[in-house]
C-alpha cells in the first residue's frame, strides 16, 4: 500500500530527501508517485504537517 500526500501539505521539501526510492515529486503541493512507493513510511516521520498517511 503505498503512502499519499493530502492537500494539507506545505510543500516543504522535508519529505523528498528521506525517500529511498525518489517517489516523491515536486509541486504546490507534493506527490508520491504509488507504483515507486515502497510503504517505508520514511516520509511520513519527516512531515512537519503529518500529511502523509497510508492510502
Amino acid at each position: 500500500m503505498a503512502y499519499v500526500i493530502s492537500d494539507d501539505c506545505t510543500a516543504c521539501g522535508s519529505c523528498i530527501d528521506e525517500c529511498p526510492v525518489g517517489a516523491i515529486s515536486e509541486g504546490d503541493i507534493y506527490k508520491i508517485d504509488p507504483s515507486l512507493c515502497t510503504d517505508c513510511g520514511a516520509c511520513a516521520d519527516v512531515c512537519p504537517v503529518e500529511a502523509i498517511h497510508p492510502e
